[in-house]
């Protein structure tokens, strides 16, 4: 073996090394991170071809196709980090068209001096979280910029994936009377990271609730896809941004009811310490779905059979109102105007 090829062959130093600009210059180095890390953490087919894109052949009907950007802060917290909520974050955008996500793409923007070992956590748990949800990533691309440029890692991803016959989810399509279900306990991603984010200590874990939900996406559309009219992830500005948005949208209101929505109780007590209101605090594994009356009993049975909505709750309904507001029902008895939040309660949370 030649001294060029040993060379090339040599392996990383994980444990103690770190990201330098030449490990993004395209060169060997760049070869050495990229087979070291990346490709032994996704390894699959379309990746071990070495092309810079992968060919995928794809069942016949409509596609679904989404981008994200990830810049968590923490990079690291309680129930994931920032390669975990890259990989369910984008296969849940998917999913919420209703579609079957089949491939993802990532690309890594790494800062100079971020540990080695550090970025083969991150690539493996994305690994073993596209793995488990049988959704693999099958192209991607790394850059190294200055120290102090990205702030450790950023991720960007893209997801594609096939939509069922005959469903047609959209944005517009909620009309009053409709029932709003809740697919699980709201709050437990954002107050994760922020618990992590300022060294605070509760008497009770609180982990992050970030899951890949396009089975639970296919158990709601076997049980009464025809009844559904939209689904949302409720990420960055929680409950709160997402109700706002399908109100403007649709052109209606929502009543809701504050004692219907799942909230745990260590949950509420983090929000109340952090001055948060739990509605505008982000998730990572619920979901909002919008659905026809005659359809609502037995989707949330179907949502309640599914390991990912065993907490699903009717939390409200659509109704007619030109000022499209959402308004609550209190715990105490009283009313008020669910609002969309005018800045970012919780900076960096995805």
């Amino acid at each position: 073996m030649n001294v060029a090829i040993k060379a090339y062959r040599r392996k990383l130093d994980i444990t103690n090394g770190r990201v330098d600009l030449s490990h993004g210059a395209g060169g060997r180095a760049m070869g050495q991170l990229i087979e070291g890390i990346f490709h032994k953490a996704f390894d699959n087919e379309w990746l071990r071809a070495g092309n810079d894109q992968s060919a995928f052949s794809v069942p016949g009907g409509r596609m679904v196709m989404t981008t994200d950007g990830y810049v968590v802060s923490p990079l690291f917290f309680p129930g994931g980090n920032i390669g975990t909520l890259a990989v369910h974050g984008t296969i849940n955008d998917v999913a919420m068209a209703g579609a079957v996500p089949l491939y993802l793409s990532a690309s890594f923007i790494i800062e100079e001096g971020f540990p080695l070992a550090d970025l083969e956590r991150i690539a493996e748990s994305m690994g073993a979280a596209s793995r488990e949800a049988g959704v693999p990533i099958i192209t991607g691309d790394t850059k190294v910029v200055e120290r102090g440029k990205a702030d450790g890692v950023f991720i960007s991803t893209a997801g594609v994936g096939m939509v069922p016959a005959g469903l047609d989810l959209r944005s517009d399509a909620a009309r009053p009377g409709d029932a709003v279900i809740v697919s699980g306990s709201i709050g437990d991603h954002g107050v994760a990271v922020m618990s992590k984010r300022e060294n605070l200590e509760f008497d009770t874990d609180i982990v992050s609730d970030s899951a890949a939900l396009h089975g639970l996406v296919a158990a709601m559309v076997e049980a009464g896809g025809q009844h559904i009219r939209l689904m949302r992830d409720p990420t960055r500005g929680g409950i709160a941004a997402t109700l706002n948005e399908i109100a403007h949208q649709s052109r209606l209101g929502f009543h809701i009811d504050e004692e219907a929505i799942p909230l745990k109780p260590e949950v509420a007590a983090a929000c109340e310490f952090l001055g948060l209101d739990p509605l505008n605090v982000a998730n990572e594994g619920k979901l909002v779905v919008v659905v026809a009356p005659e359809g609502a009993e037995a989707l949330l049975a179907a949502m309640r059979a599914h390991p990912l909505g065993a907490e699903a709750a009717l939390i409200g309904h659509a109704v007619a109102d030109d000022h499209c507001f959402v308004q609550m029902a209190t715990s105490f008895g009283g009313g008020r105007i669910v609002d969309w939040l005018s800045g970012e309660q919780l900076p960096r949370i995805c």
